[in-house]
């Protein structure tokens, strides 16, 4: 008798389901919604949820848009770019019911996710009750995405858009606000900022399937992934038969007969955690895309310590994938900015962070993309730095110089370009050279040079015009120069902006004997 009142109960439960489906109200997801900043010059994509085959009007200003709901309750349409910055301006969408938005901005939006670095929040930063106390910006708008992983996509967040003031301000990413202060002051113009991440995450969980599928690279990744989801599908699989064998067990039992327990499971699915693949994108970053962006800060690494160069397919993987979930039209490239780790003490091989280091450079080679140099902003027994002031702010020089076409700033410390053998001295050329110094007057620091017997030594550095000497009365013959290539290196060389330089190395040697500091 339980059995079939059970099964009465979920019968008249998909009929209530049904039913609320058939009258269901349209919806939006939350990053839609009140305060919000439109980003000023792209088409914008709004979506949500309504009944299969429901009428739904989108009206902002003078647009007006019409679409129907798909079979599983889906719509999406895009509005015209709006050309003008400011507001307040309002939106209506309306299907059986109607959603009012009001107080919505036009201006740029910008992302910033990663790990503990990005996460740190306004309050835990350098001058933390000062910069808290004068955050009274209107025209800036926060969205922070709470902590959440997810097996599938998500559709919804827990999370709403909120004028800055000093009652919100306070647990937002410091990066990102600080970023988005300056681009707010120097353009004059409203700035949307969401904050979307997770202290101590892999960069593995926040890439979309489509990241592991567009960089061969990543294939052996892509397999484990796949292999986890194949055999999840078995486990429930199993589970099923074991249920109907349970079932079938019962419905021929006879009065008085021992009933046999009901199977265990169904199986957890294997990515739902932040340390799986597609794991935070699923449940961080999904629910935001497409919303109109700008573009992404990134700052993150320190989980993926020790895996060198490979870090830079993971990350080409990351852009490329959320390059294609947003699909921007007019901004399909859109700008990834990121920070390379400050110096820090991770113990163990000290040339493992050197080699994140590597790989971070070289994402620069990936269209407009833009990295902070972080060796001179250093706590180097803490892995937070807390002054994201200056993060914040060289990251926003890139932005505003290539992004923006401010023109009149020096955006980059100095880059490795090339290397020259003269005797035994070797000739260093950089890009973003212009004044080039030591920062704190002291002889260039963290040089490095080795012959053919790959042993480096320390060496010294002295500015010659736009370029730096490097050599050592031990090495007659230099072939390879490494240049702050320790975990510990806080070097000096700088150039007239004050901008440090990056860590590089001239060689590929796996056998080097690396100098001591």
């Amino acid at each position: 008798m339980k059995i079939v009142q059970w099964c009465l109960m979920i019968g008249v439960g998909w009929l209530l389901l049904g039913d609320s489906i058939a009258t269901a109200d349209v919806r939006l997801p939350e990053v839609i919604s009140n305060n919000m900043v439109l980003q000023k010059d792209i088409p914008l994509p709004i979506w949500g949820d309504a009944a299969p085959g429901e009428a739904v009007v989108v009206t902002l200003g003078e647009s007006v848009a019409r679409t129907t709901a798909d079979g599983s309750g889906k719509w999406k349409i895009i509005l015209p770019a709006m050309k003008t910055a400011g507001g307040p301006h309002e939106m209506s969408v309306k299907g059986k019911n109607e959603i009012k938005i009001t107080n919505i901005l036009v201006g740029e939006v910008w992302a910033g996710s990663g790990q503990s670095n990005m996460q740190w929040n306004v309050a835990q930063s350098t001058n933390a009750q000062e910069e808290i106390a004068k955050a009274t910006f209107p025209k800036i708008r926060l969205f922070i995405v709470p902590l959440t992983h997810s097996g599938t996509p998500s559709e919804h967040v827990a999370a709403q858009w909120v004028e800055c003031s000093p009652q919100t301000v306070a647990g937002s990413s410091a990066v990102l606000f600080f970023f988005g202060r300056e681009i707010h002051e120097r353009l004059d113009m409203p700035v949307g900022l969401i904050t979307t991440a997770w202290g101590g995450t892999r960069i593995q969980p926040w890439i979309p399937p489509q990241g592991y599928t567009a960089i061969p690279e990543l294939d052996g990744e892509k397999n484990e992934m796949l292999g986890m989801l194949n055999a999840y599908a078995d486990g429930v699989g199993n589970y099923a038969g074991a249920i109907r064998t349970w079932n079938e067990e019962v419905k021929d039992a006879k009065p008085g007969d021992a009933l046999p327990a009901v199977p265990a499971g169904p199986p957890g699915h294997p990515l739902n955690s932040n340390y799986q693949h597609t794991g935070l994108y699923n449940g961080m970053i999904h629910p935001i895309a497409p919303f109109g962006i700008r573009g992404f800060l990134w700052y993150q690494g320190e989980s993926n310590n020790g895996q060198g160069m490979h870090y830079y397919q993971l990350k080409r993987g990351l852009i490329e994938g959320w390059r294609s979930v947003w699909n921007q039209e007019g901004n399909r490239d859109f700008p990834f900015l990121f920070a390379q780790l400050a110096p820090y003490n991770y113990g163990g091989d000290p040339t493992a962070l050197p080699g994140i280091w590597e790989a971070q450079t070289a994402t620069l080679r990936v269209k407009n993309t833009g990295m902070a140099v972080l060796t001179d902003i250093t706590t180097l027994n803490d892995i937070h730095p807390t002054n994201k002031q200056e993060v914040g702010r060289r990251l926003s020089l890139w932005a505003l110089a290539k992004t923006y076409d401010k023109d009149d700033l020096i955006y980059s410390g100095p880059l490795y370009k090339s290397m020259t053998i003269d005797g035994s001295r070797a000739v260093i050329n950089f890009e973003h050279a212009a004044g080039l110094k030591s920062r704190d007057g002291k002889a260039l620091s963290w040089w490095s040079i080795a012959g053919e017997d790959k042993q480096f030594v320390t060496a010294n550095a002295t500015i010659e015009g736009g370029t730096v000497v490097v050599s050592a009365a031990q090495v007659k013959k230099p072939v390879a120069v490494r240049f702050g290539w320790h975990q510990l290196a806080e070097p000096n060389l700088a150039n007239e902006a004050e901008l440090p330089a990056s860590p590089f190395r001239t060689d590929s040697w796996a056998d080097a004997v690396n100098a001591n500091p």
